[in-house]
């Protein structure tokens, strides 16, 4: 059992679930006997972990745009979910400086869409939001930012991840405070690595796929630091937020940060040449340096947790190492053992739980 085996038997709504942490999130709670539903524009990658794992026949499923709101109402009104999870959203930066306007109309009208879905919702619901850790205004500190920090960004995906929390705030001042059957809270994460991730500019992804060919990967920025985090983590944080909140446990309306252990916080080059040797392989041999940097990323930014902790008990569970050697798992499975990889992921869920039940996280029980 974990959180309270509140999901079970319950509808749940991701967006976004045919997406990386959809696809996840849909996986885990299928796990958790939840009645899943999806609603997500497209498959967005190829090869794409949502058909890996055959999710298409395993939830429920509604192909749409975001930023339709007809249509996502109406799909919210005919499941009537008891929960919302709306993970949908333009989460890759280059994608950002090809098409700023998609990204912005994505990330801003898509969440005010949801948001104007939940205005009209009638009966009990719980609804977590998801942003990111790109919604800080990045200043290059070398502390977390905690969540009464300010939002913003100079770039367009991270401004665009900032107006999506001030359309959040203002829908929740506006209307969503008033009204006594929802419960709503923001979830703020980044760097999520983990099996099944296809999209482009990837450190992740350009590495499995130059070692499935036995190719050199490409590396643009060896020094950036990066706290990684399994995707497993902000998960289990985003899972916990809407037991809290249903369970009426911790205030409503508030943001929480998930992020890694300070650890974790290791260099593009050192996760690179980790994969590699888990994988086999020489990371001299393996990894050429290009210094080609053809948009502007920031070097440093990490998420302070202690919010989390203090007011849901949750910490992250993995150590980096057990985080690399959880990703080669997974890709290796699908590129060189063809091993079912619905059952992997199901079983690394279960592995996950069993290492945060050994420390005792109260999301366990």
């Amino acid at each position: 059992m974990a959180f309270n085996n509140i999901y079970k038997g319950k509808k749940v709504l991701v967006t976004g679930n045919t997406g990386f942490k959809g696809s996840w999130l849909s996986t885990w709670l299928l796990t958790l006997g939840a009645e899943t539903y999806g609603f997500s524009k497209d498959i967005p990658t190829t090869p794409s972990i949502f058909e890996t794992l055959s999710l298409a026949g395993r939830m429920h499923h509604r192909f749409g745009d975001i930023r339709d709101k007809e249509a996502l109402d109406s799909y919210i009104q005919q499941v009537k979910p008891d929960f919302i999870f709306h993970l949908a959203a333009q989460a890759i930066v280059s994608t950002s400086y090809a098409d700023p306007f998609d990204t912005l109309t994505t990330n801003v009208t898509g969440t005010a869409s949801v948001l104007e879905s939940i205005r009209n919702i009638s009966w009990p619901c719980t609804c977590v939001l998801i942003t990111s850790d790109k919604a800080y205004d990045n200043v290059e500190w070398i502390w977390g930012y905690r969540e009464m920090d300010a939002l913003g960004g100079k770039d367009v995906y991270s401004g665009s991840k900032g107006a999506a929390e001030l359309v959040i705030k203002s829908y929740w001042h506006s209307f969503i405070k008033a009204m006594p059957r929802i419960k709503l809270g923001i979830a703020r994460a980044g760097n999520v690595i983990g099996g099944g991730d296809w999209a482009k500019d990837r450190i992740v992804v350009d590495c499995v796929k130059a070692f499935s060919r036995q190719e050199a990967v490409e590396i643009r920025s060896p020094r950036s630091t990066r706290p990684w985090q399994h995707v497993l983590e902000p998960l289990s944080g985003y899972l916990t937020l809407g037991q809290y909140l249903y369970e009426e446990k911790t205030g409503n309306g508030e943001a929480y940060n998930f992020g890694p252990r300070a650890e974790q916080t290791k260099t593009v080059f050192e996760l690179v040449r980790d994969l590699a040797a888990q994988w086999g392989l020489n990371p001299e041999q393996i990894v050429r340096i290009t210094g080609n940097v053809p948009f502007e990323e920031a070097t440093l930014l990490k998420l302070n947790c202690d919010k989390a902790l203090s007011y849901l008990n949750w910490h992250s569970t993995l150590h980096y190492e057990q985080c690399v050697t959880m990703i080669a798992q997974w890709y290796k499975a699908f590129y060189l053992e063809k091993t079912d990889l619905y059952d992997l992921t199901v079983r690394q869920i279960d592995s996950y739980l069993k290492e945060a039940e050994k420390q005792q996280l109260a999301w366990t029980k």
